[in-house]
């Protein structure tokens, strides 16, 4: 799957609107995030971009962006990265989140994701720490987070079950 999403991004994004239909297909894949309405904008093993609009669906009361939104956001770049980077024999799932809000945040917003340590395949599972940081138009960080991957291998059952 880890080479599918990363070759869909590589193949539709050479085309006008390739990054927009690849953005609706993973939130096809993903139906809530489309709440965010995500535009991703880089893709590679190692690293994720997204941008979210301002739109006022996102905002809280205070005509902000939602902390969920952020977290989202957030969660999104970060399992998108981890998928395009897994070596096929590895499967992951997210474990926990920590998140830091550092200032209010407006316009358009931009989230890099990118992994802490090397990911790698691996006999046994293991934790990935994954660090997102979303900044603003101005290139202000504004939220930052830190989301625990668990990153295991693949069942043999689960292996034939794609292969059918």
């Amino acid at each position: 799957m880890a080479a599918s999403v990363l070759s869909m991004y590589r193949r539709l994004s050479r085309w006008p609107g390739g990054r927009w239909l690849f953005s609706r297909a993973v939130c096809w894949r993903a139906p809530y995030f489309a709440t965010i309405a995500p535009r991703f904008t880089a893709l590679e093993p190692g690293r994720c971009e997204v941008e979210i609009p301002d739109r006022r669906r996102v905002h809280n009361h205070l005509g902000t962006v939602h902390a969920i939104a952020l977290c989202n956001l957030a969660e999104l770049s970060a399992g998108v990265m981890t998928e395009a980077s897994l070596p096929a024999s590895m499967r992951w799932i997210p474990k926990g989140m920590t998140v830091e809000y550092l200032k209010k945040a407006r316009g358009t917003l931009h989230a890099v994701a990118a992994p802490e340590i090397a990911i790698k395949d691996a006999a046994s599972g293991y934790d990935l720490p994954v660090l997102v940081s979303v900044r603003d138009a101005a290139g202000e960080e504004v939220f930052r987070a830190r989301i625990m991957m668990w990153l295991s291998p693949k069942s043999h059952r689960q292996d034939s079950a794609h292969r059918q």
